[in-house]
């Protein structure tokens, strides 16, 4: 019965791998897991989550040009993702507006320039449905090797100004005092969060794509306090989202999109109870097996509670700090007294 149970364990996880449509799909979404997760853990570090949704949605008219002119929308994307990430450092180094004013005007300006664009079409329901819910099931080769490029690039270029981004995601000020230009790794930074959307959306959709950005990184960062080990866990993590996502939503009929994110966020669940210096089960466990009764332990009031520091154990009275008005002083320093002859 065993070797039954293991053989058709194996064959459950081999089935999925017969199908063309399903090895890409798994190739894809190991592909952005990985990009994601390097790049999350930047944006989970600077606080720019909301930044990577907002850029999601702004770059909704390069998908609706390329639907137009019947082209590849992730070149479309491409473009207008970089043309948006040029616009808000522009913006932003105004000095008068912030990074995350012009990513508000813009995510709203081009997401309703892409709204105006797509309602003249007649079909673009069922057309453009992909882009919102994605479509990785349907990735081609042509797919494939355009978001293994566009990933290959985003990781090389981070790798090599890996100590730059992480200079000016850790100490700005520092990072401009030593005469390195802090909009310059912005802009690219933004770059190649741009460019790791992107390539996303046909995986998990434009709806979903903050998840895989975040999720991965969030996780990670319970788990580890250094940065090359948080990069590499996000990495992980992602890309383990992403096959298991596969395998349930292959198995039960989910979204394939819905599947990976929920199977991140279950991942992200885990690790926010039970990480093992973090997790709010293990730390409460840690507590009780150190102080195993803690309703014996008494701990001295604090000074600053009204109590007279004279009163504690040990305390030695400065002279002349005995008051008539203390009684209780007054008695125990009673018999230091001499007795006066009548």
């Amino acid at each position: 019965m065993s070797g039954w149970g293991v053989g058709g364990l194996f064959d459950g996880l081999l089935d999925p791998l017969s199908r063309t449509f399903m090895q890409h799909a798994f190739v894809a979404i190991v592909l952005v897991g990985v990009i994601c997760g390097v790049t999350g853990a930047f944006v989970t570090l600077r606080g720019l989550a909301f930044m990577g949704d907002a850029l999601a949605h702004a770059i909704f008219p390069g998908v609706v040009i390329a639907f137009v002119l019947g082209a590849n929308f992730l070149v479309g994307a491409l473009i207008a993702a970089v043309i948006v990430s040029l616009l808000i450092g522009a913006i932003g180094q105004s000095g008068r507006l912030t990074n995350d004013t012009a990513i508000g005007v813009l995510f709203a300006g081009c997401f309703a320039l892409g709204v105006a664009l797509i309602s003249r079409q007649q079909t673009y329901t069922r057309d453009l449905s992909s882009f919102l819910f994605g479509t990785i099931l349907g990735v081609s080769r042509s797919d494939l090797a355009l978001t293994a490029a566009v990933g290959a690039t985003v990781l090389l270029v981070m790798g090599l100004f890996r100590r730059e981004l992480t200079m000016a995601a850790f100490d700005r000020v520092f990072a401009q005092a030593s005469g390195r230009s802090l909009f310059a790794y912005d802009q690219l930074f933004l770059l190649l969060l741009s460019l790791s959307i992107v390539i996303s959306i046909q995986t998990v959709g434009n709806i979903l794509v903050l998840a895989m950005l975040v999720t991965p990184a969030a996780t990670a960062r319970l788990l580890t306090d250094r940065l090359g080990v948080m990069v590499a866990l996000s990495a992980l993590i992602g890309g383990v989202s992403g096959v298991v996502g596969l395998y349930v939503s292959y198995y039960q009929g989910i979204a394939s999109g819905a599947s990976v994110v929920l199977t991140a966020t279950a991942l992200f669940a885990v690790a926010y109870l039970f990480a093992p210096r973090t997790g709010v089960v293990t730390t409460a466990v840690a507590r009780r097996l150190h102080h195993p009764f803690p309703e014996r332990d008494r701990f001295p009031p604090a000074h600053d509670d009204g109590i007279d520091p004279r009163a504690l154990p040990g305390a030695v009275a400065a002279p002349g700090a005995i008051g008539d008005d203390d009684p209780t002083a007054a008695d125990s320093a009673a018999p230091r007294r001499r007795a006066t002859p009548a």
